[in-house]
């Protein structure tokens, strides 16, 4: 397990500590609930970073990453709903599609032993929506410059959840190529 391998374990493992914070009551405890779940995302950028870097692309973490990172915003978000920092509708339209997006990869997986690359749009776009969780939470908990991060948080969704369905599309297409033809599931790399 290399160490990009590693960041991506840490980011689920701290999925319990999200809900953690958010679910108990004590000082500040929707402030650190936000803080680590920000820290937790900021992980996914960091982890295909060096992962890139240094050489240390692996196939586990090929696979690793696109999980923790929907093990981590859907736990934030259920925590986030149940305590009213983050709509209902908006946390659906993120979760319905994570759901339907793992159940085709992982039926793929079992049935023809074969991978869905993960697209460069499908990455902008769930750090859009990383970023629009946590600056729609600041906002909604009231935090120091709660309509500026509203703001802010709005507009990172409206162009995270477009550019999600449009990657989910090209993701239905990669399963169909893939369901065809198994063994070169590969996106063209241009888009």
């Amino acid at each position: 397990m290399t160490f990009a391998d590693q960041l991506t374990v840490a980011r689920a493992a701290a999925v319990p500590v999200v809900i953690v914070l958010f679910a108990w009551d004590f000082p500040n405890h929707y402030y650190w609930g936000t803080a680590v779940f920000a820290v937790a995302m900021a992980t996914d950028w960091v982890d295909g970073a060096i992962a890139r870097a240094t050489g240390q692309v692996s196939e586990l973490g090929k696979i690793l990453d696109p999980v923790a990172d929907r093990l981590a915003i859907a736990a934030g978000l259920i925590a986030l709903v149940v305590r009213d920092a983050f709509p209902l509708w908006a946390a659906l339209l993120i979760l319905v599609r994570d759901v339907a997006v793992l159940l085709a990869g992982l039926v793929l997986l079992s049935r023809r032993r074969v991978r869905i690359d993960v697209r460069h749009i499908g990455k902008v776009a769930t750090f859009a929506l990383m970023t629009a969780i946590g600056f729609i939470a600041w906002g909604n908990l009231g935090y120091a410059l709660a309509p500026a991060a509203l703001a802010c948080g709005w507009a990172f969704y409206a162009v995270g959840i477009v550019e999600y369905y449009v990657a989910t599309v090209l993701y239905i297409g990669d399963l169909r190529h893939a369901w065809r033809v198994p063994g070169d599931p590969s996106p063209d790399p241009a888009t």
